[in-house]
């Protein structure tokens, strides 16, 4: 299991997720907007769905697995920030929740790919 406080990172995946849909729910209704909106509201809720999903896991090798779903789902929220912030810059409001989203989905990859990483090292180390 990671050696961080479990229940404080989900609680970071859950407002991270709740933030995004904050953020889609100020977007202008548009065709690329609409679209970006949807597939964000599906990436960045994921993580915190599947951090459960590992922490009730019954062997290291599937909670590993779920740390990468959770890892691929934050980097894809990433890339919806992206373009919704490229999309909307012009739009204060966006851009002032856009940026700091786009940064905290790069930080939840960083601490995902370090704990997979060691459980992966750990691994290696049992063999």
């Amino acid at each position: 299991m990671p050696k961080f406080d479990s229940e404080a990172f989900y609680e970071r995946l859950l407002t991270f997720g709740q933030k995004c849909q904050n953020l889609v729910s100020k977007l202008p209704l548009t065709v690329y907007n609409n679209e970006f909106g949807k597939q964000l509201i599906r990436s960045s809720s994921s993580p915190g769905a599947n951090y459960i999903e590992a922490l009730e896991s019954l062997s290291q090798k599937d909670f590993t697995h779920r740390l990468r779903i959770c890892r691929k789902e934050s980097r894809e929220s990433g890339h919806w920030l992206r373009l919704i912030y490229e999309a909307n810059h012009s739009i204060q409001e966006i851009s002032n929740q856009a940026k700091p989203l786009i940064i905290e989905s790069r930080e939840l990859v960083k601490i995902l790919t370090a704990s997979i990483l060691t459980l992966e090292k750990k691994n290696l180390s049992i063999r």
